[in-house]
C-alpha cells in the first residue's frame, strides 16, 4: 500500500506540474499578446517552445492526445519510483561482507544477524535469512538464500512491466490516431466532392501530430526503462555474488 501511494503522489506531482507549466504558458501568452498590441508596428512574437508544444497538442485533437499524455504520466510516476527504491536498495557490498564477517568473529552468528538488521537492501535481507537458517545446516542456508533471492528480485521487477507497457501503448495510440485523421480527411473529400488540398491537410496534419506526440512518449520512456533494467540487473549480480560470499563465510563459521 505504502508504494501505491507513492505511485499516486508522485503521478498527482507530475500531474500537477504539467497543469502548472500550462497556467505559466497561458500567463505567457497573455503578456505577449498584450506588449505586442500595445506596439503599432513591432511584428509578431515568435511562439516559445512551451507554447508551441500546447498549440501542437490542442491541434493534434483532445482525446488522443490526452490519453497518451496520461500514459506519459502515469509511466514516469512508476519510473521514478523505481529508480528511488533502486537506489534505496543499493548496498556496498563489500562493506557488509567485511562487517558480517568480523560479527562472526566476534560475536557468532546473532551479532551477524543484527549488522544484517541495521541494514537496508535486499542483500542484507537474504544475508539474514542464510544466517537464521545456519543452524539447520550449510545447505538449508543456501536454500534459503536461494528462495529469499527470488522473492528479492521479484520486489526489484515489481511494476516495471507497466512501462512497457505504456511504452508499447503510445506509439500504438499515435498511429491510432492517425488512421482515425487520415479517415476524417477522406470523409471531407467524400463530401465535398472535390480534390483540394486545404481538406486533406487538416486531417493529414492531425495525424502526424497524434503520431509524433506517441512516438515522444515512448522514446522518453524507453529511456527510464533501459535505466532500471540496467539498474535492476547490476543490484541482482550484487546478490548473486553476496551469495556465495556469505556461504563462504558459513563454511569457514563452522570450521
Amino acid at each position: 500500500m505504502k508504494r501505491l501511494f507513492s505511485i499516486l503522489a508522485i503521478t498527482l506531482m507530475v500531474a500537477f506540474g504539467t497543469a502548472n507549466a500550462t497556467t505559466i504558458a497561458n500567463t505567457s501568452t497573455a503578456v505577449t499578446t498584450v506588449a505586442t498590441m500595445t506596439q503599432d508596428d513591432a511584428p509578431a512574437a515568435e511562439l516559445s517552445f512551451h507554447q508551441n508544444l500546447k498549440k501542437r497538442f490542442i491541434e493534434g485533437g483532445a482525446g488522443f492526445m490526452g490519453i497518451v499524455l496520461l500514459c506519459l504520466i502515469l509511466g514516469l510516476a512508476i519510473a521514478i519510483e523505481r529508480i528511488i527504491f533502486l537506489n534505496l536498495s543499493t548496498t556496498n557490498t563489500k562493506k557488509l561482507s567485511q562487517s558480517v564477517e568480523d560479527a562472526l568473529a566476534s560475536g557468532g552468528i546473532e551479532a551477524a544477524k543484527e549488522v544484517c538488521r541495521n541494514t537496508k537492501g535486499p542483500i542484507a535481507s537474504i544475508y539474514y535469512q542464510g544466517l537464521d537458517r545456519t543452524d539447520e545446516g550449510i545447505e538449508a542456508a543456501e536454500k534459503a538464500v536461494v528462495a529469499y533471492g527470488g522473492v528479492q528480485m521479484g520486489q526489484l521487477e515489481k511494476n516495471v512491466s507497466w512501462i512497457s507497457l505504456f511504452i508499447a501503448l503510445a506509439p500504438m495510440l499515435g498511429f491510432m490516431g492517425t488512421v482515425i485523421g487520415m479517415i476524417q480527411a477522406f470523409d471531407k473529400i467524400e463530401a465535398a466532392g472535390d480534390m483540394q488540398p486545404s481538406l486533406v491537410a487538416g486531417g493529414i496534419k492531425v495525424a502526424l501530430l497524434t503520431t509524433v506526440f506517441g512516438l515522444v512518449v515512448a522514446i522518453i520512456l524507453q529511456i527510464f526503462y533501459n535505466y532500471i533494467i540496467a539498474k535492476i540487473d547490476s543490484i541482482v549480480n550484487d546478490m548473486e555474488d553476496a551469495s556465495i560470499t556469505l556461504m563462504d563465510l558459513l563454511i569457514r563459521h563452522k570450521k
